[in-house]
């Protein structure tokens, strides 16, 4: 026992010692960085931070560039930072030293300054003036303000997109396509990345001013050279030109290759694409996969090398290297072409045995309740085996939508049909086609949400599910079209989107007397004695079928069957008119119906009639009875003014809610089903007692 608590006690202290070393990381950095402005440095320790600071900013290059995505490597703005001050507080800490100790030699500022004076620009200060002045027009005038462009481009961007990224994210999770957490995770990266690219917009103004620090740095250290080594010191004016001067360019020379470094890490940064796979291998992959491009080069070098006067071996051995990557390339892709061929053809549609026998009712194939027909080039999105994903995504469509609506979707028959187009598909419900599209199996669809900032090339054409304006684009254009807000969602995705929006719409015909009686044995599981004495002794089981039937075609999901069936057990004996027993159930499950349309909000926006229009419309049911229609004019005034009102509530955010007397509830939402879809009807008792009504329009008022 005495062991266990010292091995617990180590272990707290073990603990604490590291929260204590990760605590005192920015403290300390920053006594450091102020210790090398404030204090004088020996040369010795100049020559460990110069040496220091080279190698880290190698190591960033080095993961920069081998770096998977962006977001692998996040922290890099904040190591720019770090680097950046590093790096200008030891221009100040090798300044001081220069101006000190120059008048003692080229030695005295340390062996890393005097090596980058005297070797590496050959002890010429001419020569060592004209490598800086390079260094810092390559650094400061090509990487650092063309990245810096870039930073602010895709900082802008990627801001812009982040709405057409998070529809995009909750279009996959209502489709059943991601889970709870996958969304999560999702977003959470689109966070990160606008994060990101906006941290390095800011991050690249550090290297900016850096290079201009460093011209700065220059000019200060060689003026200040001369006066202190002519005045303070009695050297003459060449001596002290060529000392101070070969320092000066020394000490800028070690700082500009780190700047030069960092630079150019941060313009491979903001140029990549967010996509897996390190710099070496996209740029493999990307400009010398196409054998094309790899000839042409070949032809114009070779007939380069043999103009004369040229150097002919360099033309025409890259001439050679060139036309033999193009060989390579060609014989590859044709072997990849011979193996697709040889492939076993994907089993799809209805096969007919080879023998032949007699017909029989076997032959008498059912309805499908849920077909997908698809022509021969989509083959691939429902074929496992060439990598298609949209069977998958159909049955993440039917358990999100069984979730939803309170029973279970029926499977979907998929199968291919040669009468169809190539690239069609079809969705039928009884054998009857409620939804057709063509689709490009090897393009992704560009969605313009409603806002977009320029155009993509692809092709036009319009969403399927919603008719969105939309374009056929290569996955190369993914980022560069999300980048100006287009949703972009592959071909097996708008598929599946499509399903779900004609099954939501239709859900009503996917239930049955088979599907209902199953949900009552699941709910006589819990609650026999509720079940028992409902079908047949109240109510037959055709008229539950239809009660639930109206729900679902109002779009009133039946995931509550237990108040759904205490109703009907309660209001079965007064009637068993079937609109009569829905306007009951729509009641008792009203806290279910108004959380479906507004959430969990307290306050309900609802547009209303006035009371006029209201007792006119109350007037021509009483003399007409539920089927009299009403007078054509006032029919499309009507209609337009509700038109009017839903689209203001959908331009707010808010959904469109009309709110009426129970008496013309049904009436009305038959009148706006499918000429205003949007628009959802409720009565005044269907609005829980807990929740407080907002009226944002008043429909016939002022005449």
């Amino acid at each position: 026992m005495a062991v266990a608590n010292w091995q617990n006690v180590l272990l707290n202290i073990k603990s604490a010692k590291g929260s204590l070393a990760k605590g005192l990381g920015a403290p300390l950095l920053v006594l450091a960085t102020l210790a090398m402005v404030v204090l004088p440095m020996p040369p010795l320790l100049l020559d460990v931070l110069f040496s220091f600071n080279i190698s880290l900013s190698l190591v960033v290059l080095l993961v920069c560039i081998y770096a998977g995505r962006p977001l692998d490597f996040a922290a890099f703005p904040t190591v720019l930072l770090v680097a950046t001050l590093l790096r200008l507080a030891l221009n100040v800490a090798s300044t001081r030293v220069v101006l000190l100790e120059g008048h003692n030699g080229a030695g005295a500022a340390g062996q890393v300054i005097e090596s980058f004076g005297s070797v590496v620009i050959g002890g010429n200060y001419a020569v060592g003036l004209v490598v800086f002045a390079i260094l810092i027009i390559i650094n400061f005038v090509v990487v650092t303000k063309g990245a810096g462009r870039i930073s602010e481009v895709s900082a802008r961007f990627t801001l812009d997109a982040m709405p057409g990224k998070q529809m995009a994210i909750d279009a996959d999770l209502n489709a059943g396509i991601i889970n709870q957490d996958e969304a999560r995770k999702r977003r959470k990266e689109v966070t990160s990345e606008a994060d990101f690219y906006g941290a390095m917009d800011g991050a690249s103004k550090f290297v900016k001013g850096d290079a201009i620090a460093g011209i700065l740095i220059l000019f200060i250290n060689v003026i200040g050279g001369f006066v202190i080594g002519m005045v303070q010191h009695n050297l003459q004016f060449g001596d002290a030109v060529q000392i101070y001067t070969l320092l000066t360019i020394g000490d800028g020379l070690v700082a500009q290759i780190p700047s030069l470094l960092l630079s150019v890490a941060a313009a491979i940064m903001v140029t990549r694409e967010n996509t897996d796979g390190d710099m070496g291998s996209q740029l493999l992959t990307q400009m010398f996969d196409s054998p094309k491009a790899l000839y042409i080069a070949a032809g114009i070098l070779v007939v380069m090398g043999l103009v004369p006067g040229m150097p002919h071996f360099a033309f025409l051995l890259l001439g050679a290297l060139c036309g033999y990557g193009a060989w390579y390339q060609h014989k590859r892709r044709q072997k990849q072409v011979a193996e697709a061929a040889a492939a076993p053809p994907a089993k799809a549609g209805e096969v007919l045995p080879p023998e032949q026998r007699e017909l029989g009712w076997d032959d008498v194939q059912p309805v499908d309740t849920i077909g997908l027909e698809v022509g021969y080039r989509l083959i691939p999105l429902v074929d496992k085996a060439q990598g298609g994903e949209l069977l998958s995504r159909i049955k993440g469509v039917r358990k999100k939508l069984s979730q939803d609506l309170g029973f279970l979707v029926p499977p979907v028959h998929v199968r291919d049909n040669l009468e169809l187009e190539p690239n069609t598909y079809r969705i039928t419900l009884m054998g009857v086609a409620v939804g057709e599209a063509d689709i490009r199996g090897d393009r992704e669809l560009a969605i313009n949400p409603g806002q977009v900032f320029g155009k993509v090339d692809g092709i036009p054409t319009l969403e399927p599910a919603f008719g969105l304006e939309a374009y056929w684009i290569t996955p190369s254009q993914r980022d560069h079209a999300q980048s100006l807000g287009y949703t972009v969602v592959d071909a097996a995705t708008v598929v599946a989107t499509h399903l779900s929006q004609l099954l939501s719409n239709n859900a009503a015909q996917l239930l049955g007397h088979e599907e209902v009686q199953n949900l009552l044995d699941m709910l006589s599981k819990k609650t026999p004695k509720l079940v028992e004495g409902l079908i047949p002794d109240i109510m037959p089981l055709g008229i539950l079928v239809k009660v639930l039937q109206n729900l679902l075609h109002e779009g009133v999901p039946i995931r509550d069957m237990r108040t759904l069936v205490q109703t009907m057990v309660e209001y079965g004996p007064k009637s068993q008119d079937a609109d009569v027993l829905t306007a009951a159930a729509r009641i008792a499950t009203k806290r279910l119906l108004v959380q479906e349309i507004f959430g969990n909000t307290t306050e309900l926006p609802v547009i209303t009639l006035s009371p006029e229009l209201e007792q006119m419309l109350h007037q021509t049911l009483q003399a007409g009875g539920e089927n009299a229609g009403l007078e054509p004019g006032l029919a499309e005034r009507l209609q337009q003014s509700l038109e009017n009102a839903a689209n203001q509530q959908e331009m707010n955010g808010q959904a469109a809610v009309l709110l009426t007397s129970g008496v013309l509830r049904g009436s009305l939402a038959r009148f706006v089903k499918y000429s205003i879809p949007g628009l959802r009807v409720l009565s005044y008792q269907e609005v829980p007692d807990d929740k407080q009504i907002r009226i944002v329009s008043s429909v016939g008022s002022g005449g």
